[in-house]
């Protein structure tokens, strides 16, 4: 956990109540360094009205008055204590984030311990959106808070915010918290799925010569239309639940190995030539051929499966 000392300076600079401290690798402890405590709108509404009574008391010098107004008073401060100790004692740790492509959201896992003998109830976990929960003695949960993702790249995880207004509404606690945690998002995918480049003549790594005799090159998919041919039909994305899809060959050219080139992707920009090889990596991969991706500073041997196809995406995506 998180132990470093901060300075006078760092303690009282004002991103800290909002932002959080320097994000950290480990899990970290709400203690009362990290959470902070303010009135609410009720509890403003409580103070004005505690201020009104003790005036009455005063002027009309009713003991009864007097009475009402410091029983408001003593509820008051002792709900600080209780809306502090609601979150004071949590353990919070960033778990595996998964890859995504650009424009989906990101799942970030948190996993939040409750070490005490006390339940913590109503206590709300924000990232772009919040969820709420409660932790009963010795519990952990874990939850999924969502981020979009607009770029391809390395995305860090955002200040976390976790706060109660437990028991009574008239104050707030919070604990913005900052990990090391980030996703790594992939291109957005073309949306047209464009014939596969031309091959560089050499055989196409994992096909029999005895299944290319009498076939053509297949240069990529596309939706199933009536009166296709059964051989053609894409059954391994239909399996998968993806929708029905024909293969295409072409006819001029025998089985040739695919490789994938950055330099020779049509695209106006390089962006666009980028979610056009996502599309192809994709579209390749479904198909159950083997690929190869050639990108500036990098090249991948032509290959297929899971392994193979994270990272080709990964090279785009840090490209």
């Amino acid at each position: 956990m998180d132990n470093n000392k901060l300075t006078f300076k760092q303690r009282f600079k004002l991103s800290r109540f909002s932002r959080g401290e320097a994000p950290v690798n480990g899990p970290l402890e709400l203690n009362q360094r990290r959470v902070f405590i303010l009135p609410t709108q009720r509890g403003m509404g409580m103070v004005i009205t505690i201020v009104l009574l003790l005036l009455i008391a005063f002027i009309y010098n009713n003991n009864l008055v007097y009475l009402l107004g410091f029983l408001l008073a003593s509820i008051f401060f002792v709900t600080i204590l209780h809306t502090y100790k609601s979150l004071a004692g949590l353990v919070v740790q960033a778990g595996f984030v998964r890859p995504v492509f650009a424009g989906e959201a990101a799942g970030f896992t948190l996993t939040i311990t409750n070490s005490g003998d006390q339940a913590r109830p109503a206590i709300t976990v924000t990232l772009e959106t919040g969820q709420n929960l409660s932790l009963e003695a010795r519990q952990s949960k874990t939850l999924t808070l969502y981020a979009a993702t607009h770029k391809r790249g390395w995305q860090m995880l955002d200040t976390v915010t976790i706060a109660s207004s437990y028991p009574l509404g008239s104050f707030r606690a919070w604990s913005p918290l900052r990990f090391n945690s980030k996703v790594l998002v992939f291109p957005k995918p073309g949306v047209y799925s464009l014939s596969f480049p031309a091959g560089d003549g050499q055989q196409l790594s994992g096909m029999r010569s005895s299944d290319q005799t009498g076939r053509d090159d297949f240069k990529g998919i596309r939706e199933y239309q009536a009166g296709d041919p059964l051989r053609q039909i894409h059954w391994k994305a239909y399996a998968k639940g993806q929708g029905l899809f024909s293969k295409q060959y072409a006819t001029d050219v025998g089985g040739t190995e695919l490789w994938l080139d950055f330099e020779k992707t049509p695209g106006a920009h390089v962006e666009e030539r980028i979610s056009q090889l996502c599309r192809w990596i994709i579209d390749a991969e479904q198909a159950g051929l083997n690929y190869g991706l050639q990108i500036p500073g990098s090249k991948i041997k032509p290959d297929c499966g899971q392994q193979h196809y994270i990272a080709c995406l990964e090279a785009l995506a840090l490209l």
